[in-house]
């Protein structure tokens, strides 16, 4: 039986597994190559290819997702609508005793996006963002001249990832995962985000008091 002469995948990881003598080539649909063993392919001559770009859309409508929900307390207003039972009357009074509790909630506008790894998902998320309002910083100190035409010039650079995450309300990663970028997201990176956080909140609850 003839082995195959190419291998195609998108999240399958292919390390510790075996390859065939007989493939040509390796490809993957999505971005990135993480999960392909690059360096033993490359010694026995097979070329490995990805499809960056592809599925950069579909992500950056995730992201939007994400941001918008957790701007507006969409989860937490589901849960608490599915929760109310009774007549009319009894609805009424339900939702105006708990809607208080779901007010913390602030707009796009209001806040800062942070944007690691301005490839062709990051630049589609950067860019969305900033339609939608919201303050975009942008870190990736490998920036292609492609990608820095398709990037909007009202994003901001960040000097540095702690920059970033002091400066920012919500962060999203568009990075491969490697050696280098393991632990990217940690511990004292979180703690500056919520120190903003914390500041908002103060500043929210005095403008309301005003």
């Amino acid at each position: 039986m003839i082995g195959p002469h190419g291998i195609l995948l998108r999240s399958a990881d292919l390390h510790g597994q075996p390859i065939p003598d007989s493939v040509l080539a390796v490809a993957r649909a999505g971005a990135g190559v993480n999960n392909i063993p690059v360096e033993e392919l490359s010694k026995r001559g097979v070329p490995v290819f990805n499809a960056p770009g592809a599925n950069a859309n579909a992500v950056k409508e995730l992201v939007l997702a994400g941001l918008l929900i957790a701007a507006r307390n969409v989860c937490q207003a589901w849960a608490f609508a599915r929760s109310l039972t009774g007549d009319d009357h009894a609805l009424e009074e339900a939702v105006e005793a708990g809607k208080e509790g779901l007010q913390s909630a602030s707009s796009c506008p209001a806040r800062t996006l942070g944007v690691v790894g301005l490839g062709a998902v990051g630049v589609e998320a950067a860019n969305a963002a900033l339609a939608l309002g919201m303050k975009v910083l942008g870190y990736d100190p490998q920036l292609t001249v492609q990608r820095a035409w398709q990037l909007s010039a009202s994003v901001e650079q960040a000097v540095s990832l702690e920059d970033l995450f002091a400066r920012s309300h919500a962060v999203t990663v568009h990075v491969p995962l490697n050696d280098a970028t393991r632990h990217l997201v940690n511990d004292a990176r979180l703690a500056l985000m919520g120190a903003r956080r914390r500041d908002s909140q103060l500043r929210a609850r005095r403008d309301r008091r005003q």
